[in-house]
């Protein structure tokens, strides 16, 4: 048998699938959508009419294996990854991730976005929606419409959505769900990003999660808070919703268990043992996951564009901004050296290694910073600086072979290719910042 028959007849699976015919049946849909992650984090896949879920439950669909990685060229015309001889690709869908559409009935993560306007022809204007005021509540309810609307189709495809500000740049709103396992929090992070287009598509609007569209204001970044638990329950949460719009496992959420990151000295502020090896593993790990976390040429305008507390040090502290991760809360810290543009999946899998080495081979941490960096860095403090360019991330990624497992069989091979290819467009690219000052000088 196998591998994809193994998957296929996995134990509890055909339940699934019939789960799935009842929701069809009873919701009227007609049409559903198979899609997945591209390496860059792109949603890509196909249309099929409901008549023949059962078939493609089974069977699955086919497309070019090259959609993997957007069915790009590089700059030398081939294209990235998989080429026109390379085999199709089969997709099968996973059952327990089936959810209605709510704006259409044919059918954790801090992620900061901004919405930006629009021209009567359609063109951006290049300015937000709104003022950049942080936590400023007129801004905020400025645009209400549009997050309220986020909300709503949010709770009707599994979000928990737990809290929502105005962030400091224009048009920047930063709306936060219920925390779970890695795979879920992944699927809800691309899940919102949908919901965000949709949403702006309905009020003329540009859904932005562009890391750095505007300088001299704040970046999107998409801080990443993590614990790892013992244990715990899986319950369904149905948001309000009479009748789920999808299968129970998108509303599903884990709850209780034990965190192991939790204090168990008399510092109440100190992690507990298992969490300042997970602390270790990552920070050995940082130039390297910065290539994930930051994973586009203008990630990088967000470190450079310092004083918007975007990290650039790979050190770590309680509550401290200025290094590349913190204790955020006793029993989980936050991973931010992330952006908007990221793939969730791929950060969460390299996240996991680190912590996975870290723990297995009870590596300890440096002292955590208290200090700003910047006052320790006057003080005499020796701290390395994260990659400041992707380029240089990329070279970083390629020696660490630990984040490179997290990226199995040929998936690094095309995420590389992609992003290097990225790297060497941006470097061959006359810009607007070329012309500025040299077009016409006179050397």
């Amino acid at each position: 048998m196998t591998d994809l028959e193994k998957h296929v007849n996995q134990p509890g699976r055909a339940k699934l699938v019939k789960k799935v015919r009842e929701k069809i049946n009873e919701l009227g849909i007609t049409y559903i959508y198979y899609q997945f992650i591209s390496v860059t984090g792109r949603v890509v896949g196909k249309g099929i009419p409901a008549d023949h879920w059962e078939r493609t439950a089974e069977k699955g669909f086919q497309l070019v294996y090259g959609a993997t990685a957007n069915l790009f060229l590089d700059r030398h015309n081939n294209y990235i990854g998989y080429g026109p001889e390379a085999m199709e690709l089969v997709g099968i869908p996973d059952p327990e991730t089936f959810v209605q559409l709510p704006w259409d009935k044919r059918v954790g993560t801090e992620p900061e976005m901004m919405w930006l306007t629009k021209n009567e022809d359609g063109t951006p204007t290049g300015k937000g929606f709104s003022k950049p005021f942080c936590y400023h509540i007129d801004q905020f309810e400025s645009l209400r419409p549009v997050f309220m609307k986020v909300i709503e189709y949010s709770k009707a495809m599994g979000l928990d959505m737990i809290q929502g500000d105005h962030e400091d740049a224009p048009g920047q709103l930063e709306l936060n769900w219920t925390y779970d396992n890695v795979l879920r929090n992944a699927d809800r992070l691309s899940t919102y990003r949908q919901i965000c287009a949709q949403v702006a598509r309905e009020h003329n609007l540009i859904a932005c999660f562009m890391t750095k569209p505007f300088m001299g204001v704040s970046a999107s970044g998409c801080h990443t808070n993590m614990s790892l638990w013992k244990g715990g329950k899986v319950s369904v949460n149905k948001l309000g919703n009479k009748k789920l719009p999808g299968v129970e496992e998108v509303f599903s959420y884990v709850s209780g268990g034990t965190n192991t990151f939790m204090p168990d000295t008399k510092d109440m502020q100190l992690p507990g043992k298992i969490g300042l090896q997970s602390i270790a593993g990552i920070m050995k790990h940082l130039p390297a996951l910065t290539a994930l976390g930051s994973s586009t040429v203008n990630s990088y305008r967000r470190l450079w564009d310092q004083g918007f507390w975007a990290p650039v040090y790979a050190d770590w502290g309680y509550q401290n901004r200025t290094c590349g991760l913190r204790v955020s809360a006793p029993g989980r810290f936050e991973y931010r050296s992330v952006d908007s543009m990221h793939n969730p999946y791929l950060l969460g899998a390299a996240l996991l290694k680190a912590c996975d080495e870290g723990i297995t081979k009870k590596m300890k941490p440096a002292k955590p910073e208290s200090r700003n960096i910047y006052e320790a860095q006057k003080a005499g403090k020796d701290v390395k600086k994260l990659p400041l360019s992707l380029g240089e991330a990329l070279d970083r990624l390629a020696e660490d072979e630990v984040i490179k497992s997290a990226m199995p069989d040929e998936m690094y091979k095309v995420f590389h290719w992609y992003k290097n290819h990225e790297w060497e467009r941006f470097l061959g690219a006359t810009t607007q910042w070329d012309l500025d000052p040299s077009l016409d000088c006179l050397p």
